[in-house]
């Protein structure tokens, strides 16, 4: 394939591949893990499927990368996602996913229990919820089918709802029900 295609991509999806890695790993400094995406996809370009699009394909490759890292690492369960959302365009412009508001103390306490979710529940999220990506690029990225990632988005869902009102009966933040 031609080498400037990987650079056309680097320059197209390098911020969503940035942006993808400090939701996954709840750290700014992955500046190295998206250069070492691109030198992956280099390597492995001849395994690019052209029915996919670059972007789920290197989207799957940082999901990998990560997960490689963290199993050597032996932090899997330790992964935290507080940065999600700190986008202050997001905030400011009242708009998100779900057409809802909410403020930061409010944000915090849904990703702390987002962080708290198993980790197929919270890579779903993620994807579909955060990132807002579609069922198929989802179950691209994951390696699932489209019906097991509507499943489990609606599952996590669930789940995330379950304990953000035992934390309001608990006495935390008021969370108002969003149509999350």
């Amino acid at each position: 394939m031609d080498p400037q295609l990987i650079e056309k991509w680097f320059y197209s999806y390098s911020d969503d591949i940035y942006s993808y890695l400090v939701y996954y790993t709840g750290s700014k400094d992955v500046e190295d893990l998206v250069q070492e995406v691109f030198l992956k996809a280099i390597h492995s370009i001849h395994q690019f499927e052209a029915k996919a699009h670059p972007k789920t394909w290197l989207i799957s490759i940082a999901r990998n990368l990560v997960i490689d890292r963290l199993r050597k690492r032996k932090l899997l369960n330790l992964i935290s996602i507080n940065m999600l959302f700190n986008k202050e365009a997001v905030i400011q412009t009242g708009e998100m996913p779900e057409a809802i508001l909410l403020t930061n103390e409010t944000l915090s306490e849904i990703y702390r229990e987002i962080s708290s979710l198993k980790n197929s529940y919270k890579e779903v999220l993620i994807l579909r919820l955060v990132l807002e990506y579609s069922v198929d690029q989802s179950a691209t990225i994951l390696g699932w089918s489209n019906a097991k990632v509507s499943l489990t988005y609606h599952r996590a869902l669930t789940a995330l709802k379950k304990r953000l009102n035992r934390t309001n009966d608990k006495g935390g933040n008021n969370i108002e029900k969003t149509s999350l």
